[in-house]
């Protein structure tokens, strides 16, 4: 934020180049667009599962990111080790062990496609989490992304709730777009509601994205964009984080109401004490205003929690848990390979047992470490960077991890391609923080051991 005088961040870049070409954020931002504006269920026809745009997309920022690497000349910051970079290493290890071990052991003939697929997917979102820790090295260019994520959320909470009112899907017609194909999706329905889906297949991913997008949209507005603004545009920064908040009322859904509701606890500690007690006072009253402007939501809302525990949903899922222990039993340390589990055998709604499943311990332990050391990498830089935006973005990065991370124990998120994503875009923007973190504890060093020379 401009307000308080930050330190100006140290810019990471490449000596002997006068010139930038494109960029990290660039990449970034057509990945986001792809991946939020055009529905997850829609595909190029030829390319089957793999036809996806976000995801091609993906491997080709993996490429970038390994040509980039291979060219590098030098930075002008020391180079931070990145605990995330290394956690999703040993994931990809565990997926390519476990692999090499379920086709050894023989796979039906429908198995091994998915299981290929789901390897080319841990690739595209590792191309997301590479590009941005190694790519972003400003806190100009991380402020672009934050805002450019927070208008995402916000766009994509308006789109679910114009499928609220009108009970429309309103992206068919990406699906008449020769070469294209699309499958489920839409919307849904509960009681007298509809359940909107956004672009996502599902609306529980739905609810996963703007939850995700929740604590990154708050600090948003709070710093006004990260930039300069009028009143009126410091103003217009809250409308994604109304959007967000009444579409997760809107949606119907226990998931929803859990990912708020950890969401908007988990950003209490980004928040300066002097506005705590009104955002999240703003959030009870908005929430009253749409129980009230929306007749028989509140009661509809009860029922779904008075009711759970014969809930066809939460009973589903605590079979699971009494299942898993037979599935894991065949092959409990690396599993029975990433994507060869298929529905036909059992659907679990939790990513968490789905992954034991499928990677086994190591499995778990890895993506969960990726987890905790995106959180630790942001953390980490909240403490030691001298600027009020990494004081505001390091927190903000947790609570959206933390709130993914919960919400996966609530269906198959890795099934599912806005869900899948944001851990690992996350993860890296954690990294990306960490550097910049890095970089201003270095140069706040560099001028304290300046001023005791001239003293």
């Amino acid at each position: 934020m401009t307000d308080g005088g930050p330190v100006a961040p140290v810019q990471a870049i490449p000596r002997g180049k006068g010139r930038r070409g494109i960029d990290a954020v660039t990449l970034l931002t057509i990945y986001l667009v792809l991946l939020f504006a055009i529905p997850s269920n829609i595909a190029v026809a030829a390319l089957g599962s793999l036809g996806r745009p976000s995801l091609l997309f993906g491997l080709v920022l993996f490429g970038w990111w390994a040509v980039g690497r291979l060219q590098i000349a030098g930075f002008a910051v020391r180079p931070v080790r990145q605990p995330v970079k290394v956690a999703y290493a040993a994931l990809l290890v565990v997926a390519l062990v476990s692999f090499g071990a379920a086709l050894l052991r023989g796979q039906p003939f429908d198995q091994v496609s998915p299981a290929v697929t789901s390897i080319l997917r841990l690739l595209s979102w590792g191309g997301v989490l590479l590009v941005a820790v190694d790519g972003i090295r400003s806190m100009r260019d991380l402020s672009k992304m934050i805002r450019r994520l927070a208008i995402a959320g916000g766009l994509l909470a308006a789109l679910g709730l114009a499928q609220f009112v009108t009970g429309q899907t309103l992206t068919d017609f990406f699906s008449l777009i020769p070469g294209l194909t699309g499958v489920d999706g839409g919307v849904d329905a509960r009681g007298a509601f509809t359940r909107s889906a956004g672009t996502a297949t599902h609306p529980l991913e739905y609810a996963t994205a703007l939850s995700a997008a929740l604590p990154l949209t708050v600090v948003t507005a709070l710093s006004h964009g990260f930039q300069p603004a009028s009143r009126l545009r410091r103003m217009a920064w809250w409308l994604p984080v109304a959007l967000i908040a009444i579409s997760s009322f809107l949606a119907v859904s226990r998931s929803a109401l859990v990912g708020l509701v950890v969401a908007l606890i988990a950003t209490i500690p980004a928040l300066p004490r002097r506005v705590r007690g009104g955002v999240v006072g703003g959030a009870v009253v908005l929430a009253g205003v749409v129980v009230v402007a929306v007749p028989g939501l509140f009661g509809t809302m009860v029922g779904l929690f008075a009711g759970a525990g014969s809930d066809a949903s939460t009973t589903s899922r605590t079979n699971g848990l009494d299942r898993a222990p037979e599935f894991i039993a065949t092959s409990p340390v690396y599993g029975n390979g990433f994507g060869t589990f298929l529905p036909r055998y059992y659907i679990f709604d939790n990513q968490w047992v789905l992954l034991a499943v499928e990677l086994g311990v190591l499995g778990v332990i890895a993506f969960a470490g990726m987890i905790v050391a995106g959180m630790w990498s942001a953390r980490h830089a909240w403490h030691t960077s001298q600027q009020p935006d990494v004081a505001l973005i390091g927190p903000a990065l947790v609570a959206s991890l933390l709130t993914v991370t919960v919400l996966f124990a609530f269906f198959d998120g890795l099934s599912f391609p806005i869900a899948a994503s944001l851990p690992f875009l996350l993860a890296g923007l954690c990294g990306a923080v960490l550097t910049i973190g890095k970089a201003d504890a270095d140069l706040g060093v560099t001028r304290r051991a300046a001023s005791a020379g001239t003293a």
